[in-house]
């Protein structure tokens, strides 16, 4: 029998730094993603729009650690399908930690430069100009002042093509990314070494063949690396596990779409969540989400209810999103809702249309993209919830799996 292993050993990439080229078309975002990744992994052309949809590659730089490009459509397409590109591009932006802003030497700084550099400013993300083609033009570095001074960020000049100046900018990068800034844990704080975690986890015809889903595998990974000793069992298994457990685990986490069997096997003196309310707090706001829960008892007949997930999956005839959650809202309320559904990378822009955004554990998505939802959602005045809270509340049991975190919700 052959035991898959290496998702467990990649740094998934949601969980990797994003570093995102933006500039007009053809200044030389393709090579230079080449260039720094010293692999082909964009296509490059002399044709102008190349590249349409977002390029990602994921990689280690050091002393950075892994990262992923993510290379863009160029922003000054004017045609019908090239604002389709750029609002791809735009997009991007809600999920870039830094942005490499690439100017053509032989154009300078363009209006589609300068309209990004104030999005990005907006957004408060961290940007670094990068003044490509520098071999085709006399005085890069003096040229590449007079920008910098001009826009107000640092600009490197540099030669894709000929791979001048690449150090440099690798070293402007690494001091530009965020600093100091302490990954959040999924699980470690809530034990100290050697104590058990229980980790129950169903296999059924959702689970991927073969190996685990992404949530189970951080949280099983984070366990090892801290000295927390993982049991992992189905739920069919749990009450006959806890019996031949000497001691007591100190948590028990459980896949949602169990969460009432699990609750009703594992007794009261034992904390319970799941691993959809880890990721809530991991990458996400929890309070934010805890509150979108309560807010079901609101729901009215005719309300429209967005159910969103990160990605796209092929979908099983008990689906949780499109199957479970819908039925159990209703038996929930005894109201008649609208139920509508998003998935993929998009998030909609009509928010505001909605009563109530369901959204999934987000494994998919780095904490930026999560964070930026749930502030759209805020902002559209939507309460938001995920799938993990959701389900607690509807089954009876979010006190219970949320007692973990009360220090935290309290604050």
């Amino acid at each position: 029998m052959k035991i898959k292993m290496s998702s467990l050993n990649e740094t998934p990439r949601s969980n990797r730094l994003h570093i995102a080229l933006f500039g007009v078309t053809n200044a030389g975002k393709s090579s230079l993603i080449n260039a720094l990744t010293g692999q082909e992994i964009a296509l490059v052309s002399a044709v102008r729009g190349t590249t349409t949809d977002p390029v990602y590659k994921a990689m280690e730089l050091l002393p950075l650690g892994p990262v992923v490009f993510i290379d863009t459509a160029g922003l000054d397409d004017k045609s019908e399908l090239g604002a389709l590109r750029k609002s791809k591009t735009v997009e991007v932006l809600n999920k870039t930690d830094v942005a490499l802003l690439v100017l053509d030497a032989t154009q300078g700084a363009t209006a589609d430069d300068r309209e990004l550099l104030a999005l990005l400013k907006e957004k408060k993300i961290p940007v670094l100009g990068v003044l490509n083609k520098s071999d085709g033009v006399e005085e890069a570095r003096e040229k590449g002042a007079a920008l910098q001074k001009e826009l107000g960020i640092k600009i490197i000049p540099v030669s894709a093509q000929r791979g001048e100046g690449l150090p440099e900018l690798k070293r402007a990068l690494v001091q530009l990314a965020p600093a100091g800034k302490e990954e959040r844990p999924i699980v470690a704080d809530l034990f100290q070494p050697g104590e058990i975690g229980l980790l129950v986890v169903p296999i059924d015809a959702s689970a991927p063949k073969g190996r685990l889903i992404l949530p189970q595998q951080q949280t099983l990974r984070e366990m090892l690396d801290h000295h927390i000793t993982a049991v992992v069992c189905r739920e069919t298994k749990l009450r006959e596990t806890l019996q031949k457990l000497k001691e007591k685990p100190r948590l028990v986490i459980t896949d949602s779409q169990v969460f009432q069997k699990v609750a009703t096997d594992t007794p009261p003196d034992i904390p319970l969540t799941s691993f959809s309310i880890l990721f809530a707090r991991y990458k996400g706001d929890l309070k934010e989400l805890v509150k979108g829960a309560r807010a079901v008892e609101k729901l009215r007949d005719g309300d429209k209810v967005l159910i969103a997930e990160a990605c796209t999956h092929h979908r099983q005839d008990d689906d949780i999103g499109t199957v479970k959650i819908p039925r159990w809202l209703g038996e929930k309320t005894g109201k008649k809702l609208v139920i509508e559904y998003s998935s993929g990378l998009s998030f909609p822009a009509n928010l505001h249309e909605y009563a109530l955004i369901v959204h999934c554990a987000g494994c998919m998505l780095n904490e930026r993209a999560m964070l930026y939802r749930i502030r759209e959602a805020q902002a559209a005045g939507v309460p938001i919830v995920n799938y993990g809270v959701l389900i607690a509340y509807l089954h009876g049991i979010l006190e219970r799996a949320i007692r973990p975190f009360m220090k935290e919700l309290d604050s």
